[in-house]
């Protein structure tokens, strides 16, 4: 059984110091901010073991070599530095930042044609700076299903900065996310979530990731599925200094599945497809993976989706598309039907 290391690991600091801290760069500035950085990452580095070892089989596996000391500090000052960037990302305070955008076409061709699609990353690089491009000019809204829980502090913080922030998310394992995010694709909406890590409840399956096994979720390959959403995959790479190359790709028009005897089998393959492009962004930006627990171990790592939480929503996600069918134009109730022909599956998923 995968666990649950990331989500069970308690925030460090406190929203007061987090506060501060985010205060503090974007009155002084992103140099003044960059500065402190080293010490702050020193502390953290220094104070935890468990991390550094995370870091450690992470690199070895991505690198092809034994780590240095300086790769360990380099990868936990990468995504210290992405963390200095959102609260100036969140505030649209982007004066100085060099942001390249490749295969935005992708995306905006949905938008044009009034199409809904998921957008599918990973915890390798940044997703705020997806959700700046977003608010400089993005004509539909862009949602984020994600795990919050963990993580309570510094979205608190987060949300201060950018009020509409918390408007755009949709918290995994709420009452009516999936319902939520059935309409928000209806309505040509673009909703963001990340694959990579396993949330309580979810279904995993193991895929080769880096030459070993790992757990990962079958959360967004299911929900892409049963709602019949294309499916894109982003990426936000920190290249240092305010430099972010985001990245669009396709990835699948529609995620099909099998019937009953198939369906296992075709849902690992589309896992296992997402874990290979997943694995060539490791590799080609090592120091940008943001999973400082022990990916391939299922006694205390693993991690974002809600493969159980989606499935227990599934009935009542049906049961309102068909209620809206009798009621909204043609078109605009989407559909009630599995991608195999079938019924949308009960409690559990496929």
């Amino acid at each position: 059984m995968a666990s649950l290391g990331w989500a069970r690991r308690p925030e460090r600091g406190s929203q007061l110091l987090t506060r501060f801290m985010a205060g503090l760069a974007l009155r002084l500035g992103w140099r003044v901010g960059s500065a402190l950085l080293y010490p702050i990452t020193a502390y953290f580095f220094l104070s935890s073991p468990a991390s550094r070892a995370a870091s450690r089989r992470f690199l070895t596996a991505a690198l092809g070599r034994r780590p240095s000391w300086g790769d360990l500090f380099r990868h936990h000052l990468t995504f210290a530095a992405t963390i200095l960037d959102r609260p100036f990302l969140l505030t649209g305070r982007l004066s100085g930042y060099d942001i390249r955008v490749e295969g935005l076409e992708h995306v905006e061709d949905r938008v044009a044609a009034g199409q809904g699609c998921i957008l599918l990353g990973a915890h390798l690089g940044s997703f705020e700076v997806l959700r700046a491009l977003a608010d400089r000019g993005c004509p539909v809204p862009v949602r984020a299903l994600m795990y919050e829980e963990n993580a309570a502090r510094v979205n608190a913080v987060l949300d201060r900065l950018n009020p509409g922030r918390a408007a755009g998310v949709i918290p995994i394992g709420a009452p009516a996310a999936l319902l939520r995010v059935k309409e928000a694709l209806a309505a040509g909406e673009l909703v963001g979530l990340l694959g990579d890590r396993i949330t309580f409840g979810d279904k995993v399956v193991p895929v080769d990731f880096l030459g070993r096994p790992a757990p990962m979720p079958v959360g967004p390959m299911v929900l892409a599925a049963v709602l019949g959403a294309p499916v894109i995959l982003f990426s936000g790479v920190h290249r240092g200094g305010r430099r972010y190359d985001v990245r669009f790709e396709p990835f699948a028009e529609r995620v099909e599945l099998g019937r009953a005897d198939r369906r296992r089998a075709d849902l690992a393959a589309w896992v296992q497809r997402y874990a290979r492009h997943l694995e060539a962004a490791a590799r080609a930006h090592p120091y940008n993976w943001f999973n400082f627990y022990d990916f391939w171990n299922d006694q205390d790592g693993a991690s974002t989706a809600g493969a159980a939480d989606l499935g227990r929503q599934l009935p009542a996600a049906r049961g309102h598309a068909l209620r809206r069918r009798r009621h909204d134009t043609p078109g605009r109730g989407g559909r009630d039907r599995h991608p195999d022909g079938g019924p949308v599956p009960g409690p559990g998923g496929p």
